[in-house]
């Protein structure tokens, strides 16, 4: 089993930055794919990005050019670089990851607040 701690959300004018971070424990080595989920009220839980084991990239066409995830696996940390916020961008964050063997885990998410 994998627990996630995310950090990093907060209240953000249009235009601005934020970094979201994931803290990965447990059953690190399992990990086969890493990603970053966001869920605005009254919507869907909805894919932003995600990162391999090997490195390999996918992003939503939302964010892609705004937003860059990344990965430290000597850390098991999972960030989130998010630029040019748009208030459309609002919404709880969630860090995401599924292991080689299909378990998924889920962090607690962090709010993300942008403001026009």
């Amino acid at each position: 089993q994998v627990q996630l701690v995310e950090s990093g959300g907060g209240l953000v004018q249009a235009g601005g930055s934020l970094r979201l971070s994931c803290q990965a424990s447990g059953s690190t080595a399992g990990i086969d794919v890493d990603g970053w989920y966001r869920q605005a009220p009254g919507k869907q839980r909805e894919l932003v990005a995600v990162i391999s084991n090997g490195g390999v990239t996918n992003y939503a066409d939302s964010v892609k050019g705004r937003f860059t995830i990344s990965k430290d696996h000597a850390k098991n940390t999972v960030s989130l670089q998010m630029n040019s916020l748009k208030p459309e961008d609002t919404a709880v964050y969630y860090c995401h990851v599924k292991t080689f063997y299909g378990a998924n885990s889920w962090g607690q998410g962090t709010q993300v607040t942008v403001s026009s």
